[in-house]
């Protein structure tokens, strides 16, 4: 069952891009949620289409969603329709569906799909990460001077909190940047074009298919299980494992203990 509900989730999303391009690069109306926090018709759009065909096929699976919420429950579908939806009202090709399904609180397989770059990110426990099909591993860049690092940043968190973060990281010798989707941040650790992604509060839809990833691509990463961040969120952090440490200490995020054995 877990190979057809994986199988399932990477045709179902890039369905669900195909749709959400159809209003890419357009003029259309844009209603915000809170400061910087940006919603499209197509966010609705897009998650009702994957609300309806997932209770379709699996009819007994829970379904949490960034815009319509859900509960809490033994087999869950984790999603957001438009992760970067300041980019997509701004018709910057920078964001992506996200898609974690989750039995008892931990993520088992994920996918993240950038439909303007037709880039499928993809990984289920156990069994490694891949980019439209072909195995990914995290970079093996270990000098924080030749490493770069994606921080988010959201309003739950003082903005003071991100400054002095982002100043450490700075005076340790990374180069920070922020490029507007915390999902694509994590899939880019997880392919190598990052060397570490973190942020003091993140939403469970933004982040528990990333995650994974990282981890099955061999990288380190905070502890994100349990119904409790699964519906509230928390902080995330996820590195190569050269950089893990002091990346760690500067945000004060513990790691997860490292997996004995990551294909």
């Amino acid at each position: 069952m877990l190979t057809d509900k994986a199988d399932f989730c990477r045709k179902i999303i890039v369905r669900a891009g195909e749709l959400v391009m159809d209003g890419f690069g357009q003029a259309r109306a844009v209603e915000m949620k809170g400061p910087q926090d940006y919603l499209t018709e197509f966010d609705g759009r897009c998650e009702k289409f994957l609300r309806g065909a997932i209770a379709e096929a699996f009819p007994g699976d829970g379904f949490f969603g960034e815009e319509g919420g859900g509960g809490d429950a033994a087999t869950l579908w984790v999603v957001d329709p438009i992760d970067g939806t300041a980019n997509f009202a701004r018709n910057i090709p920078h964001f992506c569906i996200a898609i974690a399904y989750v039995e008892n609180g931990r993520a088992e397989f994920g996918a993240i799909f950038n439909p303007v770059l037709r880039e499928l990110h993809f990984a289920r426990r156990g069994c490694g990460a891949t980019l439209n099909g072909k195995p990914i591993r995290v970079s093996g860049v270990s000098a924080a001077q030749a490493a770069t690092i994606e921080l988010g940043w959201s309003s739950r968190i003082a903005k003071q909190d991100y400054l002095d973060t982002m100043s450490g990281l700075l005076d340790f010798g990374f180069n920070v940047r922020r490029a507007g989707s915390g999902a694509l941040g994590l899939a880019y650790v997880a392919d190598g074009r990052n060397e570490a992604y973190a942020e003091r509060h993140m939403n469970s839809w933004d982040c528990i298919a990333g995650l994974l990833m990282v981890e099955e691509a061999g990288g380190r990463v905070c502890s994100f299980e349990g119904s409790e961040k699964i519906l509230q969120g928390g902080p995330v952090l996820a590195s190569v494992p050269g950089l893990a440490g002091p990346i760690s200490e500067i945000m004060r995020i513990p790691l997860a203990a490292p997996r004995e054995k990551v294909r």
